[in-house]
């Protein structure tokens, strides 16, 4: 067991959660500078707020980043709860990217993505610190190109957790533990929505557990409709990071972190008695298990952001704005 499941998840798990904080610190390199100010300049409506939230965050590929950034503004006074609203809403439909990525298939590529990322690595360096090429040392260039191919070959970690950790599918789904879950599970997907919020909530993304899913679906390991419900579990336990980002900060900060809770929720709830009609959609709009889960986490959060977006525009959501910076 510890070798054939326990060893390739942890190490896995390991490899992926690397890959996935080189490419999320090298892109926010990349965009840092200029985030914050994005953010406080293009926030004016929900709508404007729902689209730089849904393109910051597949640049840099994590809605925790985002909306931690977004709690930290509020707490600074920079901007107010209302403001973050439609960001929060964004955040649930950039995630979408990853996982979309990662539902292509192309874990084989993991490789060939971190080789290339170091020699254009290697590249950067020989010309720059190493002063191979002289009158390219200052070059405005060469670190955006050295962020990039971080990021890329971050990309390429988290390939090769991922199937890291797909090959210890076989080994599970002969394992006890795993059976008696499926047979819970076939009573209820609730079950399945209890373990993807538990899973990510312990673990802090939401991509890895997906990405598991998608290889256990792949396999023919677990029900596709058991796969979903544990992708709306996992929306749901993203929001833990926020929630504790939080603590300490002003009420306009928690009230942040509140909503990203109250969206997640609600739309797992509302689109749980509905996983089937759900299940057929991704179906026809996918090829493969793993993509029809990974369109199955897209329509639901396109489609819980649209549906909330129009209670952005209440006047009582404004009203919602504390005065001052009070703590919580």
């Amino acid at each position: 067991m510890i070798q054939s499941i326990i060893f390739p998840m942890v190490f896995g798990f390991a490899v992926f959660m690397v890959g996935m904080k080189l490419m999320e610190l090298a892109l926010h390199r990349l965009a840092g500078p200029y985030l914050s100010s994005i953010l406080e300049r293009s926030t004016a409506t929900p709508m404007h707020g729902m689209a730089v939230g849904t393109i910051t965050t597949a640049f840099l590929q994590s809605s925790t980043a985002v909306t931690i950034l977004s709690i930290g503004l509020v707490n600074a006074g920079l901007l107010t709860f209302s403001r973050t609203l439609g960001i929060i809403l964004g955040t649930n439909i950039g995630s979408c990217i990853t996982t979309e990525l990662i539902g292509l298939n192309i874990t084989k590529l993991a490789i060939p993505f971190i080789a290339f990322s170091f020699a254009i690595w290697l590249l950067t360096a020989l010309l720059g610190e190493m002063g191979l090429l002289p009158s390219y040392k200052s070059s405005n260039w060469l670190k955006p190109l050295r962020s990039a191919s971080v990021a890329m070959g971050g990309f390429g970690l988290l390939l090769a957790g991922l199937s890291i950790m797909q090959s210890s599918g076989p080994a599970i789904q002969e394992s006890e533990l795993f059976s008696w879950f499926l047979q819970k599970s076939a009573t209820s997907l609730w079950w399945g929505l209890a373990a993807g919020t538990i899973l990510t909530a312990l673990v802090h993304s939401s991509a890895a557990v997906i990405g598991m899913i998608m290889g256990f679906t792949m396999i023919g390991a677990m029900p596709i409709e058991l796969g979903i419900a544990i992708v709306l579990g996992a929306n749901v336990g993203t929001c833990a990071t926020a929630l504790l980002a939080s603590i300490g900060g002003s009420k306009a900060g928690f009230y942040v972190a509140l909503s990203h809770v109250i969206l997640n929720i609600s739309g797992a709830l509302l689109f749980m008695p509905f996983i089937d009609q759900l299940m057929l959609v991704s179906d026809w709009l996918s090829g493969t298990p793993s993509s029809q889960i990974a369109r199955a986490q897209t329509i639901f959060n396109v489609a819980s952001s649209l549906l909330a977006l129009p209670v952005c525009y209440f006047g009582f959501i404004k009203k919602l704005d504390p005065a001052g910076n009070s703590k919580v």
